[in-house]
């Protein structure tokens, strides 16, 4: 049960003729004391004239999932089971993280009557959010306490990553069609696969003219000379690449408003929308010292909604990354040639030893691709130097930075590529990266 404000201003009102008109201590005693007991008998009729709480029954309806910012309408359907009419209000006991809009609503529920309560989460972490209960809360006839119960009303709703980086495609998939040559743009980009032959046209390279496919074509009784034949490629299809995000503690700091892994997410996901449109074949791992998921085997569409389903309930562990067993790990994912994405951050050489030792490894059979998110405010640093305290923040900044280059050196004499930007900048940028290598022909 519980008590409102309006007893306390009942039992409030006792003092008043006291204070007013005065009373010998014993006749005082005697006056408040029967004015307290007037207030608990009412008090205790205004609770049994109240409608129980327990004779609610109560059906939740909420979506599967959400992506991380987005809205979704929650709804819960409440049935006064009960003979009396519930005049309250009801608390949906949602964890914070939820977002919910409206937590508590009033209600009014005659007899045998249903009222649906419709709410709105806007969700501010990832993962499972859940709710196992409500309680509710009915008054009496005139507002002096009320029954509480609290009844199970479990629900729950996964939080996806919101894929933020995906305005970035429609340009990327541009460029991808360019190099495909699908587009009327007529480039002379590189690749390893043979597309077609076609005729000599003056600019194309010498070294694709096709001699065998130019003598096939010679017609002496035509009366001319041979057309010269020369062969068109395009860039690599049916190409492997092995995105592994690094889940280990460095993970867990924050880059601005989101922690790191969230930017490895946006990352992986565009680079995987880009490749799976490519033809390529895409295989995600999230590893530090055990696989915390996987997604394998799936194209198309089923891939981004495998992808951020199985991020959706990762979250960094404050434990350190175990690089000597990427290798075996990615030779479980595949034994051909493919493209390895390294999602970690680089910044603290004595953290990125254990990545420099395997990238010699990984780099003798695979591209590896080293991506890692930098903060800008590093870089705002290093150009504040109005008073003492900026000087020496600059100087830190500076230092930071020296130790990223050193780490970018390393990885490039072991044989990877690196990508590093922003939060905003990294998605964007390993995917003109991977780009860039399809246009080279180096997958």
């Amino acid at each position: 049960m519980t008590v409102s404000g309006r007893f306390v201003a009942l039992l409030a009102l006792g003092v008043i003729p006291l204070v007013v008109f005065g009373a010998r201590e014993s006749t005082a005693y005697l006056v408040l004391g029967g004015w307290v007991l007037l207030c608990v008998l009412l008090g205790a009729i205004d609770l049994v004239l109240a409608a129980s709480p327990r004779r609610v029954a109560v059906e939740r309806h909420v979506p599967a999932r959400v992506r991380l910012g987005a809205e979704a309408e929650t709804e819960l359907l409440v049935t006064n089971t009960g003979t009396r009419t519930i005049r309250g209000e009801l608390r949906d006991a949602w964890e914070p993280s939820a977002g919910i809009a409206r937590s508590r609503t009033a209600v009014s529920i005659p007899p045998h009557e249903r009222r649906r309560i419709v709410t709105t989460l806007t969700p501010w972490r990832r993962g499972e959010r859940r709710v196992s209960e409500i309680t509710v809360r009915a008054w009496g006839p005139l507002h002096l306490g009320a029954r509480q119960a609290t009844l199970s009303a479990p629900g729950r709703i996964r939080v996806l990553p919101p894929f933020a980086s995906r305005k970035h495609l429609p340009s990327r998939l541009a460029r991808l069609r360019e190099l495909d040559g699908m587009t009327s743009v007529m480039l002379r980009g590189q690749g390893t696969e043979f597309d077609s032959l076609r005729e000599y046209v003056r600019g194309d390279d010498v070294r694709s003219i096709d001699w065998r496919a130019t003598a096939r074509r010679h017609d002496p009784s035509a009366g001319r000379g041979a057309k010269v034949m020369v062969r068109t490629w395009r860039p690599e299809r049916d190409r492997h690449v092995v995105i592994v995000l690094d889940t280990a503690r460095t993970s867990a700091a924050r880059i601005g408003d989101e922690p790191r892994i969230d930017t490895a997410f946006e990352s992986a996901l565009l680079l995987a929308a880009l490749a799976g449109r490519a033809g390529d074949r895409v295989d995600v791992l999230a590893y530090d010292r055990t696989v915390r998921g996987r997604v394998q085997g799936a194209s198309g569409p089923e891939l981004l909604s495998r992808m951020v389903d199985v991020m959706a309930g990762i979250e960094p562990a404050l434990i350190e990354m175990d690089w000597s067993a990427v290798p075996s790990q990615v030779a479980a994912i595949t034994s051909q040639r493919s493209l390895v994405v390294l999602l970690t951050s680089i910044e603290a050489p004595g953290a990125s030893r254990g990545l420099l030792a395997v990238l010699p490894q990984l780099a003798k059979k695979h591209v590896v691709l080293v991506a890692s998110v930098t903060d800008p405010e590093t870089l705002r640093a290093t150009t504040e130097r109005g008073n003492r305290d900026q000087v020496y923040r600059a100087a830190a900044a500076e230092r930071a930075l020296l130790d990223v280059a050193r780490v970018t050196a390393a990885i490039e004499r072991s044989g990877g590529d690196v990508v590093t930007g922003s939060p905003a900048d990294l998605p964007p940028a390993l995917s003109d990266r991977y780009l860039a290598l399809k246009a080279a022909g180096r997958l």
